[in-house]
């Protein structure tokens, strides 16, 4: 089934002719006079910033769309003769030289082997692969290991092949997928096989190869052997199958798979074929032909598509993609001749050449038609309607019948235009003077005896006559001629609407005016590529192309508001000088020196307004010192204060024609232009500056964003403002020490009033505890008095041992302005169990402390006693039907300290009269203290107390009190 698949297939190939290109129209050559000092280019990369990487048998090139940059050994390449270039993602660009001679580039210098010694472990190896991360490189003849590179370091993974890896015969590597850590590679049998690195085991592939040439691309085998060509689709890791073969008639030197998955076959004797088709859409057919003459060594296609040949002899080959699309894509047959004029007749386009040939464009073809055999003359105009085509010449002029295809000389004419007049004539402008020509009767009409170059009815008897320098109004029956516009040298006039005609001048723009005056001029100042206009072709009322010498240009008019767009070679034209221009549907044709262009209108006007790149800065030179690394802080000092910029802006497109919008941000504010590359400021004063750039390429488009770049240049010591603001200091002190004296004895005073407060403070809360500590002993001296009056000696000697620790802790901590909080938990435990004991177990008490404080937190000493004492004795002491239960808190939250003690006891609304009057005594004086504290210490104590019964509907009292801990008491006083 293969084969009768393949071979109608291969027959077609082999027989029809190619579709052949002599010339590609924007084919741009990059040789040793624009700056690569090489005749043979072998590969072609691209970095991840877009640079083209060119490795030659003279060095290897970096190139920027302007200028070449060559590094060889000057540079430290030991081997000239650079085969690969593999950029990476850090920055550095790995080069493979001829011989295995390794190097890098970092940071613009090149690092061999003597510079870094991880290098001398690559040796006598010819295959590499990359990820953009690290390189892998191995021979690919029996291999015995893998050696890594990656950030200057070389790894070594050992390969297990067998025993027979000696023999050099036995395994060839043909291709390394690194995501899948495989070796695709053939025995001496031809049997594909595959090897994982990782787990080092083989597995025989469904594929048996003989000793041939093997690319890879993602999931397709391309072989070639002397001019036949076999495609195979991998469907597993293991599984291949044939997709098709064919054979050329020439022998292939090389084969090239782009990343579009398109194939380029480099011919040995020169020229590529190039198939339209892709590997993943299948049916390889009608190849395409170019470069006849050149040897192809690589083929890239960058990341905005535009194509890059390297060859054998002849440098670098450079076309863009638009102009690829327009002539490879939807080629034209020979469309490279000098086109001097163009005219539409329904479908079919009329060209006129540089000489006495014209052709017409029908279904992708131009048939030739020779006007005079062997006679140099230029055609200057064309005129078409129906079967009829005038030719106007420098010197003659011819019909041409459509139907008969004879060509007719009608006359010799020094002629400047052919126009239309009536439904049957012509005017005809020469230098002899304005000659109305019936091409159906061929007669006629002389109406001016003046040169003349332009001509258009307006009326029914008339019309403009346009000269080479004003423009008159002419009555065809008087023969009288006025001055109309004066200073006008018009090329081309055109009815835009009624009474609303547009001209074309040769030096000042386009000019609007209808049958009394001038209502308008667009020039350069408005956004024309030129002023110097040829031709004009009316799209529709509003809309109107101009040609020029400069490219195209669309002019959209609504009412005020006027919309240009320029178009050039970068936008498809074969070249800038463009005679004129015709529109057929949605399309326009434009004939140049260089072919004719055909360009969909909604594609060029649907481009976008800005180039979607930023200039790249290459380095910064600072004084002596030139910066790689833009990462890292650009600052310097006078006299090393002239700071230059190396700039890039990749866009190939451009052609090299881009230059650099810049200023500096904190020097100038007003945008400057520069076509150089190296933007320097010389003795830049002391100040932080930011150099903001943007890319201007093809027809002035800029990029979307700007570059911008952060440097300071510091001052001298002197320069700097503290030393200015030290001397405004020094020059002050003396009138500030004079203020200051007056201020300071009112200070003075106003110290020592604040240190009174301060001492009254102090005293008040001594005297504050002096009240707290008898009332204190007050109360346990009557429970002591209880117990001996109910006679109970036991209970009174423990309590009184009991007594004593407390009186002596109450002694220590009344001494003590703050104590920590477990100190203060062991002196509520002690004094909890001395009432317990006087009260036979009335109450049960717990203590807790929450995970989250710290036990040697600081608080207000005895602070909490009171509360606590006030709980016992007006809370649960008086309790008949319930235990008492007292519980006391201590929690952290919301960076402040609560502590709680809450009893179950008859509550605040439930105390008796008597107690009522009576209980508040210690709450006031810790109260007392709280404000004491406040005024002292600045501590900010909150007191809340809450009535249980009230809240949540529960006997009992709740007291609160929130602060913020100190780590230790003498914190504490400082705060």
């Amino acid at each position: 089934m293969k084969s009768i698949h393949d071979f109608p297939l291969f027959l077609l190939i082999l027989f029809l002719p190619f579709i052949s290109f002599a010339q590609i129209p924007g084919l741009v050559n990059y040789s040793e006079e624009d700056g690569l000092n090489s005749s043979t280019t072998y590969s072609i990369n691209q970095d991840n910033n877009g640079f083209i990487w060119i490795g030659s048998d003279n060095g290897l090139f970096r190139f920027d769309g302007k200028e070449f940059k060559q590094f060889n050994e000057k540079n430290g390449l030991k081997n000239i003769d650079v085969l690969a270039c593999n950029p990476l993602s850090n920055g550095e660009n790995f080069i493979m030289s001829y011989l295995s001679d390794f190097a890098y580039l970092k940071n613009g210098k090149i690092i061999n082997s003597d510079r870094n010694k991880e290098l001398k472990k690559l040796t006598h190896l010819s295959a590499n692969y990359s990820n953009g991360d690290s390189v892998f490189i191995f021979n690919a003849t029996a291999p015995k290991e893998i050696f890594v590179y990656h950030n200057e370091k070389v790894k070594t993974i050992p390969l297990h092949l067998g025993k027979e890896i000696t023999s050099s015969d036995k395994y060839y590597v043909f291709s390394f997928d690194i995501d899948l850590h495989l070796l695709y590679l053939t025995d001496q049998n031809g049997q594909v096989m595959t090897y994982d690195i990782l787990t080092k085991k083989k597995t025989i592939c469904n594929l048996l190869l003989p000793k041939t040439t093997i690319y890879k691309a993602g999931d397709f085998l391309v072989t070639k052997l002397d001019n036949k060509v076999v495609i195979y689709k991998r469907y597993n890791r293991y599984y291949f199958k044939k997709i098709q073969s064919f054979s050329v008639p020439e022998k292939i030197h090389q084969i090239v798979i782009d990343k579009n998955y398109r194939i380029w076959l480099c011919l040995d004797k020169g020229g590529v074929l190039y198939y339209k088709q892709t590997l993943r859409q299948g049916n390889l057919s009608h190849p395409i032909k170019i470069m006849d003459d050149f040897v192809m060594n690589h083929i890239l296609i960058d990341r905005d598509n535009n194509v890059w040949f390297s060859t054998r002899n002849n440098g670098v080959f450079f076309i863009t993609d638009k102009f690829f699309n327009n002539y490879i894509h939807l080629p034209v047959k020979n469309n490279s001749s000098f086109i001097t004029a163009i005219e539409k007749n329904g479908k079919d386009i009329i060209l006129g050449y540089n000489e006495a040939k014209s052709g017409i464009l029908k279904s992708n073809t131009i048939t030739d038609i020779t006007l005079e055999k062997n006679r140099k003359i230029q055609t200057k105009s064309i005129f078409s309607k129906g079967n009829t085509i005038l030719f106007g010449c420098t010197l003659s002029i011819f019909k041409y019948n459509t139907l008969t295809r004879k060509v007719t000389h009608i006359k010799d004419f020094s002629l400047k235009n052919i126009l239309p007049y009536t439904n049957d004539s012509v005017f005809l402008c020469t230098s002899q003077g304005l000659t109305a020509y019936n091409f159906v009767t061929n007669t006629y009409s002389q109406l001016l005896n003046e040169r003349t170059y332009n001509a258009l009815s307006y009326d029914k008897d008339s019309i403009f006559v346009g000269d080479f320098k004003d423009l008159y109004k002419l009555n065809v029956r008087t023969k009288k001629k006025n001055l109309f516009l004066e200073g006008y040298y018009f090329t081309d006039i055109k009815k835009l609407k009624n009474n609303l005609y547009v001209g074309a001048t040769n030096l000042n723009g386009i000019i609007f005016f209808n049958n009394k005056k001038v209502i308008r001029r667009i020039t350069e100042k408005n956004g024309l590529s030129t002023d110097q206009i040829k031709k004009i072709e009316v799209q529709n009322g509003n809309v109107f192309w101009a040609s020029t010498n400069s490219g195209l240009s669309r002019i959209e008019i609504h009412g005020a508001h006027v919309k240009i767009n320029n178009f050039t070679q970068t936008d498809g034209l074969p070249s800038n000088v463009v005679a004129g221009c015709v529109i057929r549907d949605d399309t326009i044709y434009a004939g140049t020196t260089k072919g004719l262009a055909i360009l969909p209108i909604s594609n060029l006007i649907g481009q976008q307004t800005f180039i979607n790149k930023k200039v790249i800065v290459n380095s910064v030179a600072v004084g002596d010192r030139e910066i790689y690394n833009l990462n890292q802080k650009i600052t310097s000092q006078a006299p090393e204060n002239t700071v230059a910029f190396n700039l890039s802006f990749l866009d190939y497109a451009s052609q090299g024609k881009v230059s650099y919008k810049y200023k500096v941000e904190g020097l100038n504010d007003e945008w400057q232009i520069s076509s150089s590359p190296k933007i320097m400021f010389n003795a830049l004063p002391p100040g932080k500056y930011i150099f903001k750039v943007f890319g201007l390429g093809y027809n002035g488009k800029q990029s979307r964003t700007s570059t911008d770049i952060t440097f300071e240049i510091k001052p001298k010591f002197w320069q700097t403002w503290w030393f200015r603001f030290l001397i405004i200091i020094l020059v002050g002190s003396i009138l500030f020490s004079l203020i200051t004296l007056y201020f300071q004895r009112k200070r003075n005073k106003k110290l020592a009033t604040l240190y009174y407060e301060k001492k009254i403070a102090e005293l008040e809360l001594q005297a504050i505890k002096a009240q707290i500590n008898p009332h204190f002993i007050y109360n346990c001296l009557n429970s002591i008095q209880f117990l001996l009056y109910k006679k109970d000696y036991t209970e009174t000697e423990n309590y009184l041992d009991i007594f004593s620790q407390m009186i002596r802790k109450t002694l220590h901590y009344s001494e003590k302005t703050f104590m920590p909080i477990k100190e203060e938990t062991d002196y509520l435990s002690l004094y909890l169990n001395m009432e317990k004991l006087r009260l036979k177990d009335l109450f049960d008490y717990k203590i807790t402390i929450s995970p989250a404080v710290n036990k040697s937190w600081v608080i207000p000493s005895l602070l909490i006693q009171p509360f606590v004492e006030n709980a016992i004795k007006h809370g649960v002491s008086n309790l008949k039907d319930r235990k008492g239960n007292i519980e006391i808190l201590f929690d952290y939250a919301d960076s402040l300290l609560c502590i709680t003690i809450e009893d179950n006891g008859v509550g605040i609304g439930n105390k008796p009269e008597s107690n009522a009057k009576t209980n508040s005594f210690g709450v006031k004086l810790s109260q007392k203290r709280i404000e004491t504290f406040r005024q002292l210490f600045e501590t900010n104590i909150t007191l809340e107390i809450n009535d249980l019964s009230e809240k949540e509907k529960k006997p009992g009292t709740q007291i609160k009190l929130y602060m913020t801990p100190y780590e230790n008491e003498s914190t504490s006083m400082h705060h």
